[in-house]
C-alpha cells in the first residue's frame, strides 16, 4: 500500500485548520493509500491591510516553517491560507515557486487550489463568505475579476473582524446565516474563504439544504484537494466533505 504524507503550513494563531484538516483525512477510504499529515506554523495574529499585518506574509518564515516539514519527508506542502486573495494569486505562485526551490517539494495553497477547483469546473461568478473587513472582500473580488471571476456585491458577506483567534469563534449559526443569505441572493456557487473559519464540517449540510445545484468550496478543503492532486492520489477518497471531493 502506497502511504503519503502531507504537510500543511498554518498561521500560528489558527486553531481552526488543524482539527478540520485532521478530520478530513481522517474520512479517507483506501485500500491503495494511507495519507498522514503533518503541520509547521509561522506567525500570524492580525488580519488586516495594515502593512504590519501583511508583512506576517514575507517569505522568509514561512520557507523556514517550510524547511521543518521537509525535516518530516513529507510529499507535498500545502499553505492553507488565503493572504493571496488580498495580495494578489501571483504572491502564491511565487511562494511555491520559493518553497520547491527551497526544499525540493512540490507545493500549493488554498487559493491556488481553489482557482484550478473553477477553471477545472467552468465556474466564472461565485459567492464570497469571509470574517474580514469590507474592504479586504473588495480587494479579492478585484483580484478575482482581474482573472474573469466575477463575485456579484449581492453575494459577498463579511464580519469585519482582524482579530484572528475572534475568528475561530465565529459561530456555526452565524455562518448558516451567512450562507443562506449568499444562496438566496443568487450565488449557485460559495466559497467559505478563511481557514481559521470553522466551515468545512458544515459543507455537506448546506450543499443538502440548499439542493444539489448549490457548491461550497471552503479554503481548508481546497488545500488538500490541491495536495491531494499534486501527489496523485484520487480525492474521491475523501468521503463526507462535500461535491469537492465527489467530482474526478
Amino acid at each position: 500500500m502506497r502511504s503519503v504524507r502531507l504537510g500543511i503550513l498554518v498561521p500560528s494563531s489558527n486553531t481552526s485548520l488543524e482539527p478540520l484538516t485532521s478530520a478530513i483525512i481522517s474520512s479517507i477510504r483506501s485500500s491503495e493509500v494511507t495519507i498522514s499529515v503533518h503541520f509547521s506554523r509561522f506567525r500570524v495574529t492580525t488580519i488586516d491591510l495594515s502593512s504590519d499585518a501583511n508583512a506576517q506574509f514575507e517569505f522568509l518564515p514561512i520557507l523556514i516553517a517550510s524547511r521543518l516539514l521537509a525535516d518530516a519527508e513529507v510529499d507535498v506542502i500545502g499553505w492553507s491560507g488565503t493572504s493571496a486573495g488580498w495580495l494578489g494569486f501571483e504572491y502564491d505562485r511565487k511562494l511555491c515557486a520559493a518553497i520547491e526551490a527551497e526544499t525540493g517539494i512540490k507545493a500549493t495553497t488554498s487559493v491556488l487550489s481553489l482557482n484550478e477547483i473553477l477553471r477545472s469546473l467552468g465556474i466564472i461568478s461565485f459567492g464570497l463568505v469571509t470574517p474580514y473587513q469590507k474592504q479586504m472582500n473588495d480587494l479579492i473580488r478585484a483580484n478575482y475579476a482581474s482573472i474573469g471571476v466575477d463575485i456579484n456585491e449581492n453575494w459577498e458577506r463579511h464580519l469585519g473582524i482582524t482579530d484572528n483567534n475572534q475568528i475561530a469563534e465565529v459561530s456555526e449559526a452565524t455562518l448558516d446565516g451567512m450562507v443562506t443569505d449568499v444562496v438566496n441572493n443568487g450565488a449557485h456557487v460559495l466559497s467559505t474563504f478563511c481557514t481559521n473559519l470553522r466551515a468545512a464540517q458544515r459543507v455537506e449540510h448546506w450543499e443538502r439544504e440548499h439542493s444539489a445545484s448549490v457548491i461550497v468550496l471552503d479554503t481548508v478543503a481546497t488545500v488538500i484537494w490541491g495536495s491531494l492532486k499534486l501527489v496523485g492520489v484520487d480525492t474521491r477518497v475523501v468521503k463526507g466533505w462535500g461535491f469537492l471531493f465527489e467530482v474526478e
